[in-house]
């Protein structure tokens, strides 16, 4: 950086209203950190960047899927930043000059900022099964983000024949939300056993461990026996998935094993948003970050947070992206105020429905420190999950913990207040509509 730049960079910019910060990413980190940017220092031009309108979560989408909540539940606008006086672009950035420090969009405009916050999520890797792509997910649904691939899914759900297999495929780590797949396969064979009984569901899985694994086993057992089939990858049969016929609905794993799915929802394998890929800030898929800020180790003055970020155990999910928004937002001031930094420590939380009433949840802490083989990174700290046996009691206060957990959520990451419209005969799916 030349002379006259870092000069530029180390006026005291917050007080002047003069240093620009503009955020990729309008989800749990991205708008948590302009919310609590703005809300620190009024004058900070703050601007966030994000393609759709209104926001539908990934997180807490499986209760929706399983028609516990509402599409309105879980589906906000960002009135309440824009109240803040956060400048909103709703468009889709192309690039990032991290030298020049400017966003490009698909208009050909641009613009420049002084710190750069790039919270993405994550996207695809379309070429990781065959026949499998965006337009293939059309007929079988990923449903890993917001949107209408949630409300797509469901509807699958609704129009099956009694009597049809529910296909769920498993990704391989690293992914978002790692108890996801399994809760789902939660709710939707709930809905099954009410609304279409002699249906099942089919879980291939691309592991032989996944998070919670005890407790969900149970829960399969005491409430869903012989209507989950779980199929976990081993050295001889690997039940990732090899390929898909979205003609004839067959899924088929690297082993051979080929299920015909009436509803198939294929979640692939991951990789951290595209914009920041494609602007350098990833490597080997996913972005590199100190531990202390989640300042990108491949870019100066860019922050990277949420699922793109590589966190070592810290897991993707919207607790552990809201905790790291906190911290970036806090760095952030004190850097451009020429204050000192403060190491952050982090928070995850994450909570799993097996059946209405019962619910599990596992959790840590997490700060800076060294790993095995002296690589620094998070280290988690009073670690907790649930466990095989808990009372019906604790299953529903940690049941109510949920869905206390989520409006909660919302009301701090949009400044928003948020109450639960109901279940979802409140708002039926046929009357969504698309979000832009």
């Amino acid at each position: 950086m030349g002379a006259a730049a870092a000069s530029s960079l180390a006026r005291p910019a917050i007080a002047l209203g003069e240093a620009k910060v503009v955020i990729i990413g309008g989800g749990p980190a991205g708008a948590t950190a302009a919310v609590q940017l703005k809300r620190a220092s009024p004058k900070l031009e703050i601007t966030l960047i994000e393609t759709k309108s209104k926001y539908t979560s990934c997180f807490f989408s499986n209760p929706y899927i399983g028609g516990l909540v509402a599409w309105g539940d879980i589906t906000h606008s960002y009135a309440g930043l824009a109240s803040l006086g956060i400048k909103l672009i709703h468009d889709a950035a192309t690039s990032v000059d991290t030298h020049r420090k400017l966003v490009s969009f698909k208009s050909k405009k641009e613009i420049p900022y002084d710190r750069l916050v790039v919270a993405p999520g994550i996207d695809f890797k379309w070429d990781a099964i065959q026949d499998y792509s965006e337009d293939a997910a059309e007929i079988m649904p990923h449903a890993w983000k917001g949107g209408q691939q949630l409300s797509l899914l469901r509807k699958k759900l609704e129009k099956m024949e009694d009597g049809g297999t529910v296909v769920i495929a498993a990704p391989p780590v690293p992914y978002r939300c790692p108890p996801g797949p399994y809760e789902r396969a939660c709710v939707i064979a709930n809905y099954l056993k009410t609304h279409k009984p002699k249906s099942k569901v089919v879980i291939l899985d691309a592991k032989m461990t996944f998070s919670k694994q005890a407790v969900f086993v149970e829960g399969f057992e005491k409430y869903y026996k012989d209507r989950i089939e779980l199929h976990l990858s081993n050295d001889i049969d690997d039940h990732s998935i090899a390929r898909v016929d979205t003609r004839t609905g067959e899924v088929t794993t690297k082993a051979g094993m080929s299920v015909k799915a009436a509803v198939a929802n294929i979640i692939p394998p991951q990789t951290a948003g595209l914009i920041a890929v494609q602007s350098g800030l990833a490597d080997n898929g996913w972005c590199p970050v100190k531990p202390e800020n989640f300042a990108s180790t491949l870019a100066e003055h860019v922050y990277v947070l949420g699922d793109a970020a590589i966190a070592t155990d810290m897991p993707k999910s919207a607790f552990s992206a809201h905790s790291q928004a906190l911290v970036v937002a806090a760095d952030i001031l004190a850097d451009l105020n020429q204050k000192p930094r403060e190491t952050g420590t982090y928070r995850n939380t994450c909570w799993s429905i097996i059946a209405p009433g019962d619910s599990v949840k596992i959790g840590a802490d997490y700060a800076p420190g060294e790993l095995p083989g002296g690589k620094a990174g998070l280290i988690p700290s009073g670690a907790f999950v649930s466990k095989p046996g808990e009372s019906a009691e604790v299953r529903n206060a940690t049941y109510d913990e949920a869905f206390t957990w989520y409006p909660t959520l919302i009301t701090q990451v949009f400044n928003k207040t948020m109450k639960f419209a109901g279940n979802s005969e409140a708002a039926p799916v046929e009357s969504e509509q698309k979000s832009p």
